[in-house]
């Protein structure tokens, strides 16, 4: 390892300490209120824009049981454990099953939204740095990407910059809404073979009602 990658390791750590605290569930709140850490700074130092302290590394360290070695992407591979039996829970009822172990580079999720009572209010929006691959597996899912609004159905594929505001929300009448999400840093996003657009939605491609 030369003196710029040390140099350049900490700042690096963002997008590893995001899929870190995404594997395990947790929200930046909450790692806020179990560290003491304030949720602004977790987020400047996720998107790179703040670099980590050392005992800010080690209080993080623990709390997502990872070890520093594999927050700068030099520990060895792991060899392979089994996958979570259960899904996560978030405090939106939504579940979210993990479908990689490692950390840093492209992860993958499985995302399922309960049926609603009510029709759902637009989703709300964020953005972050990073690449998103969203595919449809059952129901019917409210993209909100900008300005845009897609209705996507199974086989429905929509792939975005995720700096681009973005939320979802479940349109399905009666029912859940599954989907999965590969998620890369900024700079690292999927391979395709064939062409596509920027955001792609194959189904009615109505606004959402």
């Amino acid at each position: 390892m030369t003196v710029d990658d040390v140099d350049g390791t900490p700042a690096a750590m963002g997008p590893r300490l995001r899929a870190a605290r995404e594997h395990h569930g947790a929200t930046l709140a909450g790692v806020s209120c179990a560290t003491g850490i304030s949720s602004s700074t977790l987020s400047r130092i996720e998107t790179g824009r703040r670099k980590p302290t050392l005992e800010v590394l080690l209080q993080l360290s623990k709390e997502y049981g990872v070890s520093l070695n594999e927050l700068a992407g030099t520990a060895p591979a792991r060899a392979a454990e089994p996958r979570p039996t259960a899904p996560l829970s978030f405090g939106d009822d939504k579940a979210v099953l993990p479908l990689t172990r490692y950390v840093g580079g492209l992860h993958a999720h499985k995302h399922v939204l309960p049926a609603l009572r009510n029709p759902p209010a637009r989703p709300r929006q964020v953005s972050h740095d990073g690449y998103e691959w969203l595919c449809v597996l059952y129901g019917r899912l409210w993209l909100a990407l900008g300005d845009q609004d897609l209705v996507m159905t199974p086989g429905d594929v929509a792939e975005f910059d995720t700096r681009t505001p973005h939320g979802v929300a479940n349109t399905s009448p009666g029912g859940p809404v599954e989907y999965l999400v590969m998620f890369g840093p900024q700079g690292e996003r999927q391979r395709q073979r064939t062409p596509s657009a920027t955001a792609r939605g194959t189904g009615d491609g109505k606004a959402a009602e």
